[in-house]
């Protein structure tokens, strides 16, 4: 599963000029029955197969060379049970020297795993997938693209929503005019100091609009806050890219339940 997502675009890149190594290690490889069973029914009944402890942990030890994780090794299994993955963790990760991932299947692990070698638990969100993979690709890829290099333009990384602790601005590009849609003359302005404060007020805006709870996490200027209270109050004429209307809806959605 892992091979199109590995031979492509900057992931791939990225193991050309060895800004990374990855290996894939298949735990059935670690079993000791001519079957290479890697799972069995859980103790005291239920539905569904858990996955044997002694296969992964064997994996595990020989990935990491030693029997147990140190402060340095970090060992995440893949789980919705885990904290929600975020651009700060993959960052964390970004700067640690080694990473191992566990994707699991079926019921879940035997809980002895987690006892002896992981290190973190990680989730995409609050839903199930078939197995870790996929959820392990999107770890993988948002941390890869935050290595030293594997960016063409440095500072691309650092404007990515979530890195500043806010969506990104809106973009555009050419031509200016689409279908009758035209871009905001201040980006046409050439006026650079204009510019990145128009960015930084429809960021703010897209957040508050999208992700209001990332703002509570988030240290105001008098500035900022002046603005949440307009649109708190209906004021939106400094605004001059509306939201689509699905985003509006969900805003309703979203008071309509409070």
């Amino acid at each position: 599963m892992f091979r199109g997502m590995l031979d492509e675009s900057i992931v791939k890149r990225s193991l050309q000029q060895g800004l990374v190594q990855v290996e894939l290690v298949n735990f059935r490889d670690f079993t000791e029955d001519r079957h290479h069973t890697v799972d069995d029914y859980p103790f005291g009944g239920g539905a569904g197969m858990v996955l044997k402890a002694d296969p992964l942990l064997r994996s595990v030890t020989a990935a990491l060379d030693f029997e147990k994780p140190g402060p340095s090794e970090h060992v995440v299994l893949m789980s919705p049970q885990g904290r929600p993955f975020c651009q700060k963790i993959a960052e964390y990760y970004a700067q640690q020297e080694h990473l191992i991932l566990i994707c699991g299947h079926y019921e879940g692990y035997d809980e002895r795993i987690r006892q002896k070698i992981v290190t973190d638990e990680l989730s995409l969100g609050d839903f199930v997938l078939t197995g870790g993979e996929i959820a392990a690709m999107a770890v993988m890829d948002a941390v890869i693209r935050l290595l030293p290099g594997t960016l063409g333009n440095t500072s691309s990384a650092m404007g990515d929503s979530f890195s500043m602790g806010l969506l990104e601005y809106p973009q555009y590009t050419r031509p200016a005019n689409v279908l009758g849609m035209d871009v905001p003359e201040i980006l046409l302005s050439g006026h650079h100091q204009r510019i990145e404060a128009w960015r930084k007020k429809q960021s703010l805006y897209r957040t508050w609009v999208r992700r209001p709870d990332l703002i509570r996490n988030l240290v105001l200027n008098q500035e900022q806050e002046g603005w949440i209270r307009a649109w708190e109050a209906g004021d939106f004429s400094e605004i001059d890219v509306e939201e689509p209307r699905y985003v509006r809806k969900w805003k309703d959605e979203s008071n309509s339940e409070k």
